[in-house]
């Protein structure tokens, strides 16, 4: 927080406390609804009432649609349903529909209730989208246009209309059927005649998702095509609302904070770190760490079956978790690249062979380097440095294994995500704590190999 707001913060807990409702007014109202809202998020639940109340009333539902599901919560409780009514009147549909989703039944309940009819019947179709599709991130407030509209008309039902819309600057032209025909810009409209006509301007050439496309997917054609509004229609092209600049910077946060958290073997969450309880933080950890114990026994019986190896050459220990971490690290570099390149769309399932042959190129030249560095290593710091006894035979064995260890490695790391996305699952998943545990295994295993081979133990 910087010394302003800071200040900021200590002016406005003095005029609570000294009841300067009037100042107060006059304070809160010059600041920008996002940070009312971490105000409000900040105060006690008794100031956060007052403070609210004191706001007019679009700058309060501009700044209610910002605030934590726990803040909205208190205030749908103590609003009365007139104050709570107003609030609704402003906010956007897919704000409410979002909101919705977090609240316990009674404060749904209340907040359907002050809504309008129409608003309702909108947040009750986006809610029945499945999660994470087009469909449940969709506003249905846009700018529909005619193609028979002259320019004239159509500023004149942007003036009349737009003040209640998502965006007015994309418009798109519909039938009576609300089939989509065509988008064009305010800018188009501003360089045309007035008597020109809006077919004639208009874009037919439309870039649009279906409802049930996942939001993914979609942030991508964003990006793509450097959109800032797409429109989404049914399967026989209606259209049905739009999807906005500031919903996908949204979509891109969640979707990486899913992969992130994924990645590092826990369960997604819906709710910030310091807001979620120690069971269910629990609860979202526990799964994979029961899952990759119990995988880790693999490598337990490895250890345990090559025995007399170890008893026969106690100098191979020291080596075991060198070679472990180096492989689940070549497997990591390779496994997090694919996923990234998946989440981009630079790769598909049908590019693993060329992923796989650069994969391998790759590690076997990382598998030289590193074998020539730790042979280099075992000669001269360890035998000569440290006074280790280890033999040409040996260190020859722990180069060896870990050059197959990264190739294998890296090409397990590269093919798993590939796999998974193959057979719909989430490619984050296999990121490095999964990774790691089966080249653990797998190194062991080669290890010991190759040791009673050459080493004759």
């Amino acid at each position: 927080m910087s010394e302003e707001t800071k200040e900021l913060y200590e002016e406005i807990s003095e005029l609570l406390e000294a009841h300067k409702w009037s100042k107060l007014r006059t304070v809160i109202t010059e600041m920008n609804e996002v940070d009312i809202a971490e105000l409000i998020d900040e105060v006690t639940p008794e100031q956060e009432v007052v403070i609210f109340r004191l706001l007019p009333k679009q700058l309060a539902a501009e700044a209610f649609a910002y605030m934590d599901s726990d803040t909205r919560e208190r205030l749908v409780g103590v609003l009365t349903d007139r104050e709570l009514r107003l609030v609704m009147q402003e906010l956007f549909v897919d704000d409410v529909a979002d909101m919705l989703e977090e609240m316990p039944a009674s404060v749904v309940k209340k907040m359907l209730k002050a809504t309008s009819p129409e608003d309702r019947r909108d947040i009750n179709r986006i809610l029945q989208y499945p999660d994470d599709s087009a469909g449940s991130v969709l506003t249905t407030e846009c700018v529909r246009l005619r193609a028979t509209m002259t320019v004239s008309e159509a500023f004149e039902y942007i003036r009349a209309y737009g003040p209640d819309k998502e965006t007015i600057y994309t418009c798109y032209v519909t039938d009576d059927d609300r089939h989509l025909q065509g988008v064009l810009t305010v800018k188009d409209l501003l360089l045309a005649k007035y008597d020109d006509v809006v077919g004639d301007l208009m874009e037919t050439n439309v870039i649009s998702a279906i409802t049930t496309d996942d939001q993914e997917e979609v942030a991508k054609t964003f990006t793509k095509y450097d959109l800032t509004a797409l429109p989404v229609v049914d399967r026989e092209n209606r259209l049905v609302g739009i999807i906005t600049v500031d919903d996908v910077v949204d979509i891109i946060e969640q979707e990486a904070t899913e992969d992130i958290e994924k990645m590092a073997a826990i369960m997604p969450g819906d709710k910030p770190y310091l807001k979620t309880g120690v069971f269910e933080t629990v609860k979202n950890r526990i799964p994979w760490l029961v899952l990759l114990m119990f995988l880790a026994t693999f490598t337990g019986m490895i250890i345990t079956s090559f025995e007399n190896a170890l008893a026969g050459s106690i100098a191979l220990t020291a080596f075991i978790p060198m070679i472990m971490n180096t492989g689940g690290n070549s497997g990591s570099q390779s496994s997090v690249a694919v996923i990234r390149s998946l989440a981009l769309g630079d790769v598909e399932f049908k590019d693993i062979g060329r992923i796989i042959f650069k994969e391998t190129r790759v590690s076997v030249v990382c598998g030289l380097i590193l074998a020539i560095a730790n042979f280099g290593k075992i000669m001269l710091v360890d035998n000569l440095l440290l006074g280790s006894n280890i033999s040409v035979w040996i260190a020859f064995v722990v180069c060896l294994t870990l050059l197959i260890t990264v190739v294998a490695a890296k090409i397990i790391g590269s093919a798993l995500p590939l796999l998974a996305k193959a057979i719909r699952l989430d490619p984050a998943v296999m990121a490095s704590p999964f990774i790691t545990t089966i080249v653990d295994a797998i190194s062991l295993f080669v290890y010991f190999e190759i040791a009673t081979a050459i080493l004759k133990i």
